[in-house]
Formats: structure tokens, C-alpha cells, sequence
């Protein structure tokens, strides 16, 4: 995955709901088999086991919680081999499917929202990531509270379409609010923390102020060390 990619995170769900016959039991293998063989960097066998599993939810009907996750795992495995083609589709079918299932501002939408703002983003169509981004967030401030990772998330990804358009005095508030949040909610040496602390340093070598993104960069180098 390169630089850009790793930036952006696009929630991706492996999950297990209400197996009731058969053919849930063979998807729920199917999701387990795909989720091993990308672990062991079996890609080919992650997207055939996840193909399969598609298959079978198919089954299961047209709003059923099982066909989402696994169309947003299908899209995720395609997203990340940058395979945007492939993954717009999934994700836009899986974003229909909650809005309808779930009404528009339940947080599952905004993790859909998400993850095809961070598609449209990936592809450099800035104008139709924003609002997505936007209202990911907005959704889920209200549902899950100010201060939530979730909303660290959205604030982050928001921050990082603004830098790559040059926005910098609108990305700097929301870099500082996600790092804030994260430092608050999660372990200060969690990932995520580091990753917040590296994307506000690119924000301010962008600006100038060097001598802020390295110490910035160390902070998040000291995490990245002790996780290893």
C-alpha cells in the first residue's frame, strides 16, 4: 500500500451475525477463510473465499446486514490494490442498502460514507469525497458523541483531502481536533495516535514550520518503536 493510501483509513468490518442455516455457516467460513488468507498475504485467495461469501449472502436477501459487510470487505480487498473500478460499485451498492435498511443518519452509513469518500479520494475526485467526508462526520458526532475515534476518523480524512488540495488553514483545526481526540479516547501510544501525529507534521512541513513536524515526527517515531 503506498503513502497516500496509508493516510486515509477506509473502515473495512469482517463480521458474524445470526448464522441461521446452511448456507450461513458456509459464509461465515468463507469470511473466516478470506480473512486468513489476506493475513497471510494470500491475495488472490482472500478475493476468491470473499467472492464466494458474496455469493452465498445473495441468498440471504436485499437488505440483509450480512450482504453489506461482505460487499464492503469485497471492496475493501479490491481498494487495496488500488482496483478503484472494481471496489466503486460494492461500496456504493453497500452505502444504498444501510440508507434504506437503517435510515440516513445511522452510524453504519457513515462508516459507508466513509470508506467511499476515501475511494473518490484515492482517485483525486476531491469534490465528490468532500461531502461524503462531511457527512460521515456529521453523522457520527451525533450518534457516537464529540469525541469519539470514530469521529477522530472522519476529522482526519476530512484534514487530509483539505492538504491535498492546498487547503492548509482549514485541515491544521482538524488535524489538531483528531489528534486531541485520540490522545483523550485511546492508549497515547496507540497507532492511531501516531498516525494523527505524522499526518499534522505533513500539514506542517507543507507550512513551514519545520522545526513543530519534527518534533511531531518523534513523538509518533517513539510510538512506532514501542509497538514493534
Amino acid at each position: 500500500m503506498n503513502v497516500r493510501r496509508k493516510r486515509l483509513l477506509a473502515t473495512i468490518v469482517i463480521g458474524l451475525l445470526l448464522p441461521t442455516a446452511a448456507h450461513a455457516d458456509r459464509w461465515e467460513d468463507l469470511q473466516r477463510a478470506a480473512k486468513s488468507a489476506y493475513r497471510q498475504g494470500d491475495y488472490n485467495g482472500a478475493v476468491i473465499n470473499m467472492r464466494a461469501a458474496l455469493e452465498e449472502t445473495e441468498r440471504f436477501g436485499p437488505e440483509d446486514p450480512r450482504l453489506t459487510v461482505t460487499l464492503n470487505n469485497l471492496a475493501g480487498l479490491y481498494w487495496d490494490r488500488g482496483n478503484y473500478g472494481a471496489a466503486e460499485p460494492l461500496y456504493e451498492r453497500s452505502l444504498a442498502i444501510r440508507e434504506k435498511a437503517l435510515g440516513p443518519n445511522h452510524p453504519d452509513v457513515a462508516q459507508s460514507l466513509n470508506s467511499l469518500a476515501v475511494l473518490y479520494w484515492a482517485q483525486g475526485n476531491y469534490g465528490a469525497a468532500e461531502p461524503l467526508f462531511k457527512r460521515s462526520l456529521a453523522i457520527w458526532e451525533k450518534a457516537l458523541g464529540p469525541d469519539h475515534p470514530d469521529v477522530a476518523l472522519s476529522l482526519n480524512n476530512l484534514a487530509e483531502l483539505y492538504r491535498a488540495q492546498g487547503k492548509y488553514g482549514a485541515a491544521e483545526p482538524l488535524y489538531m481536533r483528531s489528534l486531541t481526540i485520540r490522545e483523550k479516547a485511546l492508549d497515547p501510544d496507540h497507532p492511531d495516535v501516531a498516525q494523527s501525529l505524522e499526518n499534522y507534521a505533513a500539514l506542517m512541513r507543507k507550512t513551514g514550520h519545520d522545526d513543530e513536524a519534527v518534533k511531531l515526527e518523534r513523538r509518533a517515531a517513539t510510538i512506532r518503536k514501542k509497538r514493534h
